[in-house]
């Protein structure tokens, strides 16, 4: 009898259900000696108090298309590991406990970065983990793809779609905020599939002078409205000279809810265009995978099975250079996968006229 355990662990996206359908359908029609799923509730708080559900390949029928995850998630943030709950119970023992209760013969994690970093942690205590890449950001490292990316991609290009007809309509400037506070894959894919005319990430500082420029040259060509994209984590070149713990002390002292609302104020003051700010926020955590997300969750639950009947474990499922293969936690752990400034995709976005701020 093979005995497993899911859970899915921080930010929620679109693909998680099935992802978890392709683990346990793959496992179903290849497992010999009968199958065992306990579906952890809320992430690693599930695996930590002992909250499961004892499920059957029934309870992943019917789930590809759906959004979000069956199981619930929660945030253990890495950092916090070692300190103890609020009611004392230690965490990492906990969950070892756990696993060895139910004696689990694998665990797969559904999760980012953190999570990931978790995941080792608990393969180093001696458990069979296998972890899989979810998160909108696309931000982990040891793969190329993560499932949630493109369907929120999809979302926030759609939400630029919208804008469009009325920024045109108006005559406005709108200032869209783009899920991304490390990295900025989600703005810079839906702001270049949405015809952004100025695109704000992390990975590139910018400098009002230069989006105030670019609005400016749409303005005298005739153009009735411009379109800025920008990262929840978009930083100014003044910002990014300043040490962590100076930016950190500017950002509490923010005044306004966030960057955007900053960069459409000054983007008023000085062009005396109409600007407006658009949000659209969890959106694009929400809805259905694309088909996109659903073949690859698929692909990393099919996988992440194949391993463990192999008997194989420590490892995350990837996608390099479009093949699946299996990257060692080790190598995951604490690492982000940021966009390169140099890339092919924003040099010909810069050869389009797209402003990345920067110049």
């Amino acid at each position: 009898m093979l005995r497993i355990g899911l859970l899915t662990s921080g930010g929620d996206c679109q693909a998680l259900n099935a992802t978890m359908r392709g683990i346990v359908k793959t496992l179903e029609n290849n497992c010999k000696d009968g199958l065992e799923i306990y579906g952890f509730e809320d992430g690693y708080q599930g695996l930590i108090y002992s909250r499961f559900r004892v499920m059957t390949p029934h309870d992943f029928s019917g789930i590809l298309t759906r959004g979000g995850t069956i199981l619930g998630t929660s945030r253990t943030p890495f950092k916090m590991l070692d300190t103890p709950e609020a009611d004392g119970v230690e965490k990492v023992p906990a969950m070892v406990q756990t696993y060895h209760k139910l004696r689990l013969d694998c665990l797969f994690m559904l999760g980012g970065n953190g999570s990931t970093k978790t995941a080792n942690r608990l393969a180093q205590e001696g458990l069979n983990v296998i972890a899989l890449p979810k998160t909108i950001d696309n931000d982990t490292w040891g793969t190329e793809r993560t499932f949630g990316f493109s369907s929120a991609v999809e979302v926030a290009t759609e939400c630029i779609d919208n804008i469009h007809t009325t920024a045109s309509s108006h005559g406005r400037v709108f200032v869209i905020e783009i899920m991304g506070h490390k990295v900025g894959w989600i703005p810079l894919y839906a702001g270049v599939a949405g015809g952004a005319d100025v695109i704000l990430i992390p990975e590139i500082p910018f400098e009002m002078k230069n989006v105030i420029s670019t609005i400016e040259r749409r303005m005298e060509r005739g153009s009735r409205f411009t379109i800025v994209a920008v990262a929840e984590g978009a930083i100014s070149k003044e910002d990014a000279k300043l040490s962590k713990k100076e930016y950190k002390k500017k950002l509490a002292e923010r005044t306004s809810p966030s960057i955007v609302y900053d960069i459409a104020r000054e983007i008023e003051a000085t062009t005396g265009r109409e600007t407006r700010v658009a949000i659209p926020g969890h959106t694009q955590r929400g809805g259905e995978p694309d088909a996109q997300d659903r073949v690859f969750a698929t692909q990393c639950g099919a996988e992440a099975a194949l391993g463990c009947l192999a008997g194989e474990f420590g490892y995350m499922i990837s996608q390099i250079g479009g093949k699946m293969t299996r990257t060692p936690l080790t190598e995951v752990a604490g690492k982000l996968k940021y966009v390169d400034p140099e890339c092919d995709l924003i040099r010909e976005a810069k050869a389009l006229g797209i402003s990345f701020g920067d110049e």
